[in-house]
């Protein structure tokens, strides 16, 4: 399925939830849906899971979801260990899958092909864990997926989209920061 099209149904299930989100995917998912609550998280290449904890952790009355690349957790695969262990009901981490470090120059992953993320996280102790491979399957179960209890994860099989701009200048300014600490104050008041 189209990383976009995932996206966009991704959208229509999202309201006031933390989304912390990495590298392409971060970029199309600002195009998307720009929103004060996205965690710009880009930069800690690998790190979105561990980011996804702490904020699940710290804020458990808000649903933290992530979306992580395939080569970003390759990077940092004892977070599944750590968010399985933690369990926080209120986090989500969906792995955008496409067999790529997509923005630095679509180098393929180690073991693209091989690598069953699923399977990871199940043997890690995740509560939910689903694979997607069709944007139709995938709208059905979105909604209910997002709604179960946490600790879940998502495997989604994707290619590349409608490319949309990389605005690593807003990802990397104090602007971008700032505002999600702003509504993440307002929305915790």
């Amino acid at each position: 399925m189209r990383r976009d099209l995932a996206l966009h149904v991704l959208k229509d299930c999202i309201g006031d939830e933390i989304v912390v989100a990495v590298y392409q995917t971060l970029f199309d998912w600002m195009a998307i849906n720009p929103r004060d609550l996205n965690y710009v998280a880009t930069g800690a290449m690998g790190q979105a899971s561990s980011h996804g904890l702490g904020l699940a952790l710290a804020n458990p009355q808000r649903q933290v979801i992530v979306f992580d690349g395939d080569g970003s957790l390759l990077m940092n695969l004892g977070s599944l260990v750590s968010i399985a262990n933690a369990a926080p009901e209120n986090f989500h981490h969906l792995v955008f899958e496409n067999g790529t470090y997509e923005v630095n120059g679509a180098h393929p992953i180690p073991g693209q092909g091989r690598v069953d993320f699923a399977g990871m996280a199940e043997a890690a102790g995740y509560r939910t864990v689903e694979t997607f491979t069709d944007l139709n399957e995938f709208t059905l179960s979105a909604k209910q997926f997002l709604q179960s209890p946490g600790p879940a994860f998502a495997v989604l099989k994707i290619e590349p989209g409608e490319p949309y701009p990389r605005d690593y200048g807003y990802i990397h300014s104090a602007d971008a920061r700032q505002r999600f600490r702003k509504a993440l104050q307002f929305a915790n008041s």
